[in-house]
């Protein structure tokens, strides 16, 4: 089953440490952040039909070969994911980096910002992976074209499985999207993420 923890584990956090100069346990955190932030906005774009056909196009032109056999970030695009970051949060993409740059030990909104056009290309790789069965999580065994129904179902899993995640990992996955997401008194991504409808470029 595809789940948060597992798109995690696929996600080369020292080498992005290295190639964004900082810390691993900066890099980590970041990625903790970032990496629910952007699945929740892939989600909410989702949930519109001329947006579930976009990101369908999208994935559908972005093979799982990034992430078979292990991520190498030195052959992510990041002009194309900048792209995507760009897509998926349109006119509030300054206000998620600003939010999740203030996540304590993130490494601030210069990071986040270098940080999302790397996570995106591996994130649409992954679910071009599970979408077309190459990976445990596939919709169906036989899948070989991916559907909206089924992109909407991996996308909801994904989430699902960071709120339910029970210690470890996926624990943490829960807090920071709960703390990050939800955020009380209106300092986090929850409504900003609702409110995408619209706001990424179709």
């Amino acid at each position: 089953m595809a789940t948060l923890d597992d798109l995690l584990s696929q996600i080369p956090v020292a080498q992005i440490a290295e190639q964004l100069d900082v810390d691993q346990q900066t890099a980590e955190t970041a990625v903790r952040a970032a990496l629910p932030t952007l699945v929740g906005g892939l989600d909410a774009n989702a949930q519109d039909p001329a947006g579930a056909a976009s990101l369908l196009s999208a994935v559908n032109n972005h093979s799982s070969r990034l992430v078979d056999g292990g991520v190498n970030v030195a052959e992510v695009d990041t002009a194309d994911g900048d792209k995507i970051v760009s897509n998926v949060f349109g006119a509030n993409k300054d206000q998620v980096i600003s939010t999740l740059g203030g996540v304590n030990g993130g490494g601030g909104n210069d990071l986040v910002a270098k940080l999302l056009p790397i996570l995106a290309p591996i994130v649409l790789s992954y679910i071009a992976k599970q979408l077309t069965g190459g990976g445990q999580g596939a919709t169906t065994s036989t899948a070989s074209t991916p559907t909206q129904g089924g992109l909407g179902d991996l996308l909801g899993g994904l989430l699902g499985s960071a709120t339910s995640g029970s210690g470890g990992a996926g624990g943490a996955l829960g807090d920071v999207l709960g703390s990050v997401l939800g955020g009380g008194a209106g300092g986090g991504l929850g409504g900003l993420l609702g409110g995408l409808l619209g706001g990424g470029k179709r």
